[in-house]
């Protein structure tokens, strides 16, 4: 619990209890255990990680993922959360995530929602006090699933939260750009699914300027860094 006498640790607890979302203890290694032991093995004949020396194992992180199937959200974990880097992925996803069954777990799973027609403050609160306590915040930059292979376009919220982040003093906040590729658009069993970390980014100066050249490199980041995956499954498939 967060003391009185702390008013930054308080008024953190009160943003995370308005959304509801905090990582519960006995939760997590389970969902680990279902997801990436159980589920992950089973449904993929092989998952490729490329570019793990660019993901950094402490201090505030920004990952920016693509986001080809609802596989992405438990890929990712595997590559980067606990057991990689000893500390989970706190996704910020859409509210209508956040309903129902799915929405119990992934509340308690430490996931965070917003409201994209109408982006409020607490949420953007709340990931900048999980950067400021050195935790990876995953944004999905394109906003939505993109199945049709439409050109990645990043949406300004990760930009944003960048910029903020080093108004409110925590420096440059890495970005790592990430792609993630599957055999089939629609992935079926006994399919491979490749991650790719791309090198770091860093916002470079401040205002709309710098963060719109931001915006532009992570998706050239996102870009080949998905290119780099797509080639890898491919490179798998010929030797098969």
């Amino acid at each position: 619990m967060a003391s009185s006498s702390d008013p930054m640790a308080a008024s953190r607890l009160a943003r995370a209890q308005r959304l509801r979302s905090d990582v519960v203890p006995w939760l997590a290694p389970l969902a680990i255990l279902t997801t990436e032991d159980i589920a992950l093995r089973l449904f993929f004949r092989r998952i490729s990680i490329l570019g793990a020396e660019h993901l950094p194992t402490d201090g505030p992180v920004l990952l920016a993922p693509t986001h080809r199937a609802r596989w992405d959200a438990l890929i990712l974990p595997k590559a980067a959360g606990r057991r990689v880097s000893g500390r989970d992925c706190r996704f910020m996803v859409t509210t209508t995530e956040m309903s129902g069954l799915q929405g119990w777990f992934l509340h308690r799973l430490g996931c965070f929602a917003i409201d994209q027609s109408k982006p409020g403050t607490a949420s953007l609160r709340y990931a900048l006090d999980l950067l400021a306590d050195q935790q990876q915040v995953v944004l999905f930059p394109e906003g939505r699933i993109n199945r049709d292979g439409a050109p990645i376009t990043v949406a300004p919220g990760l930009p944003r939260l960048a910029s903020l982040a080093q108004t409110k003093g925590l420096g440059s906040v890495p970005v790592i750009p990430i792609g993630i590729a599957y055999t089939r658009r629609l992935p079926r069993w006994g399919d491979c699914a490749a991650l790719c970390f791309g090198p770091q980014l860093r916002l470079e100066g401040s205002g709309k300027a710098a963060a719109l050249a931001l915006a532009e490199r992570i998706q050239q980041g996102m870009r080949s860094a998905e290119e780099a995956a797509r080639s890898c499954i491919a490179a798998g498939e010929n030797e098969a």
